[in-house]
C-alpha cells in the first residue's frame, strides 16, 4: 500500500508538471500559475536542561484556468534530555528522540469552471510517536472556490477515499522487560473534507487556516493548521503556526490529541 500511495503521488506530480509544460508552450512568459514556499525552524537549549527541535516544510501550488494543484512535504524531529531509572534502580540522564514525523501529499484539481473542480488527493504520514505509526489515504472528490478577491480566498473539497493505517505499537512489561507488541494494519473507506481560508491582513501580513477531516467508521482523523506570516522582504517572512491533530479512536495509553507550535523562517519562490 505504501508503494501504491507513493506511485499515486508521483503520478499526480507528473500530470501536473506535464500541464505546466503545456501552459509554458502556449505562453513562454508565464510560469503556469506556480508558486511555492519553504519553511525552517530550529530551537536548542543547553545547561540545566538540554533539547533540540527542528521542523521543515515545503509547499508548491499551481492555479490557472485549467488546474488547481497542491504538493507538500513536512518533517519534524525533536530530542530532549530525560531522567530515567534503570532496572538496577540507578537514575540516569539520556538524550532521547521525543518526536520523529514526516508526511507528504498532493492534490490535483481539474477545473470544470472558474469556481468548481474535480480533485484527486493522496497523503502519507509516518510518526514514531503518534497514535498511528503510519497512515495513507487516496481520495477523489469535488472542490469549490466559494470566495476569492483581493484579500480573501475560501475553498472547500469533499469526497470519498480509501485509508490504510497501522496503530502505534503497545508496550507490555514481560518479566520486567518492556516489549513492543505490533498492531495489525487497518483499512476503511472514509469521507475526506478540506477547508482552506486565506486572509491578507495588511500588505505584509497574511493569515491562513487549513482544516482536514478523514472520517471513517473505525477512526476519524482531524487536523487544523493555522498560521500568521509577516513579510520582511519580498521573499522572506517570519511565520508563527499552530497545529492540532486528533484521532477519535486510539489504543490505551495513547493520547487522542497532539499540538505543535512553530516559529519559522519562510522563503517564497
Amino acid at each position: 500500500m505504501k508503494k501504491t500511495l507513493i506511485a499515486g503521488l508521483l503520478l499526480a506530480a507528473f500530470a501536473s508538471f506535464a500541464a505546466q509544460a503545456q501552459n509554458t508552450d502556449v505562453n513562454p512568459a508565464s510560469n503556469g500559475g506556480w508558486s511555492g514556499s519553504g519553511e525552517f525552524g530550529f530551537a536548542s537549549s543547553t545547561g540545566n536542561s538540554r533539547s533540540e527541535n527542528i521542523n521543515a516544510k515545503l509547499g508548491l501550488s499551481q492555479e490557472n484556468e485549467q488546474w488547481k494543484n497542491n504538493f507538500f512535504l513536512d518533517a519534524l524531529r525533536s530530542k530532549s534530555q530525560q531522567t530515567i531509572v534503570d532496572t538496577n534502580g540507578n537514575t540516569l540522564k539520556q538524550f532521547n528522540t521525543t518526536a520523529n514525523r514526516y508526511d507528504g501529499g498532493a492534490s490535483v484539481g481539474l477545473k470544470l469552471d472558474p469556481r468548481s473542480y474535480i480533485v484527486g488527493a493522496a497523503r502519507y504520514e509516518h510518526d514514531d510517536f503518534g497514535a498511528n505509526l503510519w497512515q495513507g489515504i487516496v481520495s477523489l472528490g469535488y472542490g469549490y472556490i466559494a470566495l476569492k478577491d483581493g484579500r480573501n480566498e475560501l475553498s472547500f473539497e469533499i469526497g470519498p477515499g480509501y485509508k490504510r493505517y497501522r496503530p502505534a505499537d503497545v508496550e507490555l512489561v514481560v518479566n520486567g522487560v518492556v516489549e513492543h507488541q505490533r498492531q495489525p494494519t487497518e483499512s476503511e473507506m472514509v469521507a475526506r473534507g478540506l477547508a482552506n481560508y486565506k486572509y491578507k491582513l495588511t500588505e505584509n501580513t497574511a493569515f491562513e487556516d487549513t482544516f482536514l477531516m478523514e472520517a471513517g467508521s473505525k477512526n476519524t482523523y482531524l487536523q487544523n493548521d493555522a498560521g500568521v506570516a509577516v513579510s520582511m522582504t519580498q521573499k522572506l517572512a517570519l511565520k508563527v503556526g499552530f497545529q492540532v491533530r486528533h484521532n477519535s479512536d486510539v489504543l490505551p495509553g495513547t493520547r487522542k490529541t497532539d499540538t505543535l507550535t512553530t516559529t519559522n523562517l519562510v522563503y517564497s519562490f
